[in-house]
């Protein structure tokens, strides 16, 4: 079994910046691909990144070239960047992995105001 616990939601500006984390347990972490996901009121969970355990990376093209997923497997950790931030940009931001069952975190509010 595999907990993720997400931290380092907040509001924010219009263009600003935030830094989300995902701890992950176990000491399997190094093999996990990793995800973010979010979910905007009234809107479908949507994919936001993806980071393998090589350390490949993948985003949603309402992302790229702003939000930057990495991960510390010393740490257990997988992060989440984000930078210029749009009110689109509001939404529950939650931690995902497929280790033989879909784990999820509890998820962290990112609110951006304009």
């Amino acid at each position: 079994q595999v907990q993720l616990v997400e931290s380092g939601g907040g509001l924010v500006q219009s263009g600003g910046s935030l830094r989300l984390s995902c701890a992950a347990s176990g000491s399997l972490f190094s093999i996990y691909t990793m995800d973010w996901y979010r979910q905007a009121p009234g809107k479908q969970r949507e994919l936001v990144a993806v980071i393998t355990s090589g350390g490949r990376t993948n985003y949603a093209d309402s992302v790229k070239g702003r939000f930057t997923i990495s991960r510390d497997n010393a740490k257990n950790t997988v992060y989440l960047q984000m930078n210029q931030l749009i009110p689109e940009d509001t939404a529950i931001y939650y931690c995902h992995t497929l280790a033989g069952y879909s784990y999820w975190g509890q998820g962290t509010q990112v609110t951006v105001s304009s």
